[in-house]
């Protein structure tokens, strides 16, 4: 892949990349991180993601255990956990109510479904993809859809509807 090639497919693949980590990690900051350090390492090896052929693949997963050994940094240590005091410097509008509604509900999610849900809904990819790509078998994949959109549907209900009685 030359540095042009290289600048292109950045240009066309970092924005949804980045939204399909933010999915999976529920924190845009860090997504925009380790997205941005996983293209780091693809510049490195360049030449051998084209004849890999998945290079978006390569570098998501890359994106995915980065945001994970981070993960289980901070866990690891007391001092990550204590978080600055407000320091907002303006007024922000506060998210949509379903946005809200939805980011919550991912978070309660354990971390494999909704990486297995992003994979799926967010970047399109089979079982097969998916298994391929988190190491996973394909019963495992489809045993992590399933129960994956049974707790979105359940944890997404809205307590205002209720069921139309039979006329």
């Amino acid at each position: 892949m030359t540095v042009e090639e290289f600048e292109a497919f950045y240009v066309q693949a970092v924005a949804r990349l980045t939204g399909q980590l933010y999915v999976m990690t529920g924190d845009l900051q860090e997504a925009q991180d380790v997205v941005q350090e996983a293209f780091v390492k693809a510049w490195v090896r360049r030449g051998r993601l084209e004849r890999d052929g998945q290079p978006e693949a390569w570098i998501r997963t890359v994106a995915w255990r980065l945001a994970v050994s981070r993960w289980r940094f901070r866990r690891r240590s007391a001092d990550a956990w204590h978080r600055g005091s407000d320091t907002a410097a303006g007024h922000v509008a506060p998210p949509d109510p379903d946005h809200v509604v939805l980011v919550g509900a991912l978070r309660e999610l354990p971390a494999q479904q909704r990486r297995t849900l992003t994979l799926h809904y967010l970047c399109d990819l089979t079982v097969e993809q998916i298994a391929g790509e988190t190491g996973l078998s394909a019963s495992t994949i489809k045993t992590h859809l399933v129960r994956g959109r049974a707790a979105l549907a359940h944890r997404l209900q809205d307590p205002r509807m209720e069921e139309a009685p039979d006329v």
